[in-house]
């Protein structure tokens, strides 16, 4: 904001009110969450990475559209409580509409996790109330404190090879893995441990590796912990990170992570309607060798009902995963030839 009102030839980074310089107090990473239906385990798994969420919802349209309902029963399933509502478009409506879109929002969010949340009009085209998103960030979505003594976690969004290709051998960099920081710290020149890891045949080896650098946007930094979306530069073969190919990994110091699993015992919420559906489908519930499809943390693998006990129900997971404690399973089945979501679950020994 004070960059947008610099004039030409006037020093960065100053304040534009007062004219003094300014002092950098947290940095921001945003998540964008895709609307599409067909979309919601991508939009599952970005969710369980914030620390809090902005439900962007136009003035000029009925309020809930499909994708707001959508977007809303997921940050239910993650458990997202700091919540900014943002009615956005309201130069493309009257006063009245405006209110009345307002009546609208607090009908629709009223019973579930944001019906607390403010409601803040903005016109993004004319740059109005932009100044108090940000206002909110900071007292709605403060950064999380880190809890000293607390092992190192960090989930795995992306992981990609940066060098350009026909790079000379001894010229090349290790692979990069991208995601946030679940709890603890890391800083550069310390071992880490990937998993599940590396498949070999039908068994998985973590992988282990040394982290190199550490960067957030532009700015390199030596050590990192809660808060935002950071880079690990990494001695691993770029073969390992290309592609995306080690989202969903849990990445934590030597010997410190949790087991890889392939079974689990989950108590099962599932919602009363089908998630992302044209027509209002109830939701069945779970059948015995049932394929499905699970999100954890930012991990997809399927699983198969193997048992249905009174209040709990076994799945056999493949791939394997090691997720993080207390991690919420997203779980959606195929209805009318794509996955739906239709609840989640929690391991079973964690509700006792």
């Amino acid at each position: 904001m004070a960059e947008a009102a610099r004039k030409k030839g006037q020093p960065r980074f100053v304040c534009p009110n007062c004219k003094k310089n300014l002092e950098f107090r947290r940095n921001i990473s945003f998540v964008d969450a895709p609307g599409h239906e067909i979309l919601m385990a991508t939009m599952l798994s970005g969710a369980f990475l914030m620390n809090g969420a902005c439900l962007l919802i136009a003035a000029d349209e009925v309020c809930p559209q499909p994708q707001t309902r959508e977007h809303l029963a997921a940050l239910n399933i993650a458990g997202i409580e700091n919540i900014i509502i943002i009615q956005n478009k309201i130069d493309a409506v009257s006063k009245e509409q405006a209110y009345e879109n307002y009546k609208q929002i607090k009908a629709f969010v009223k019973d579930s996790i944001a019906e607390n949340a403010p409601i803040i009009p903005v016109s993004a085209v004319f740059g109005v109330n932009i100044n108090l998103i940000v206002r909110a960030f900071e007292e709605i979505i403060p950064s999380p404190k880190v809890r000293e003594g607390e092992e190192f976690q960090f989930l795995v969004a992306r992981s990609f090879d940066i060098n350009r290709p026909g790079t000379e051998i001894n010229k090349l960099r290790g692979g990069v893995i991208g995601g946030s920081v679940l709890k603890g710290k890391i800083k550069v020149g310390e071992e880490i441990e990937i998993r599940p890891g590396l498949r070999v045949k039908n068994d998985f080896i973590p992988i282990r590796t040394e982290i190199v650098s550490i960067s957030q946007g532009d700015n390199l930094l030596e050590e990192a912990n809660l808060g935002g979306l950071i880079g690990l530069g990494t001695k691993l073969d770029p073969a390992l990170t290309r592609g995306d190919s080690l989202i969903g990994h849990l990445v934590g110091k030597t010997n410190t992570l949790p087991e890889i699993i392939s079974q689990v015992e989950l108590k099962v919420n599932l919602l009363e309607k089908v998630i992302g559906s044209e027509m209002q489908i109830r939701v069945q519930q779970l059948k015995h060798n049932e394929k499905l499809l699970l999100v954890v943390g930012t991990e997809k693998t399927a699983g198969t009902v193997t048992k249905i006990l009174k209040n709990s129900y076994i799945l056999n997971l493949n791939p394997p995963i090691c997720p993080p404690e207390n991690s919420i399973f997203a779980i959606s089945r195929i209805i009318n030839r794509r996955y739906r979501l239709i609840g989640y679950g929690r391991l079973f020994n964690q509700n006792q």
